[in-house]
């Protein structure tokens, strides 16, 4: 198996916005397969940014979910001319060149954010994987779908609730298909244990150096990587 090497965000730095169209360009022109986020915003469109909020990103106060695509699009991300952008974008952008790897954010709308997604996956040739932190997400996706859907994995959650699913294992309960894990999670034990059963994502690695470090141990995942060459 050939480790798929994960550009986290895409390639960026202090000077290239995360998540950024620029961000995937980078990514795309080293092959690299792309990692993202999406929120919903208030007018139910379906935008590209880690943080619920645009304070890191803009400088601006406001809540991804209060705001709508417009108000969104107001603004620049850091001190560039790049915008947030939608997944559609990310979409038209890629076209199938490498696997985008999509990270579904915490929403109480969990059946409106699933149907658009999927509805805008609909027509997308390339290959692609949807994850997300909450069970629910990944529960409704593969209810509504024949797609690969993974779990996030952290012990670091804010969430009490994810926690205690977590710690007690409640979430092997949900069907997934893959595990996206935090890196500080993985261990001998774990990856002996589910490497067979499943794809393990690996997240996240400051360089490929590092993420070369892991694969030596474990050599069957798949690192989801920062510090990435352009």
């Amino acid at each position: 198996m050939k480790n798929k090497i994960i550009a986290h965000r895409g390639i960026h730095n202090k000077e290239i916005p995360e998540n950024s169209l620029l961000a995937c360009r980078l990514a795309l022109g080293q092959n690299y397969a792309i990692e993202f986020d999406v929120h919903l915003s208030r007018d139910n469109k379906l935008v590209v940014i880690h943080d619920n909020n645009l304070k890191r990103m803009t400088g601006k106060k406001g809540s991804v979910r209060k705001l709508t695509l417009e108000e969104i699009k107001k603004h620049n991300l850091l001190k560039t001319n790049e915008k947030i952008p939608t997944l559609g974008e990310i979409l038209d952008l890629v076209d199938g060149k490498v696997l985008l790897d999509i990270e579904i954010k915490n929403t109480f709308k969990v059946k409106k954010i699933c149907n658009l997604v999927l509805n805008e996956l609909e027509k997308y040739k390339g290959e692609f994987l949807l994850k997300s932190f909450n069970p629910l997400i990944v529960k409704k996706l593969k209810k509504m779908s024949n797609l690969k859907v993974g779990i996030l994995m952290t012990k670091n959650s804010p969430n009490w609730l994810y926690n205690l699913i977590v710690k007690t294992k409640l979430f092997y309960l949900f069907r997934f298909d893959f595990i996206a894990i935090d890196k500080k999670m993985l261990s001998t034990n774990y990856y002996n244990k589910y490497v067979d059963k499943f794809p393990i994502y690996v997240w996240t690695f400051d360089s490929i150096e590092e993420a070369n470090e892991y694969i030596k141990q474990y050599p069957k995942i798949n690192p989801i990587c920062n510090g990435l060459d352009m």
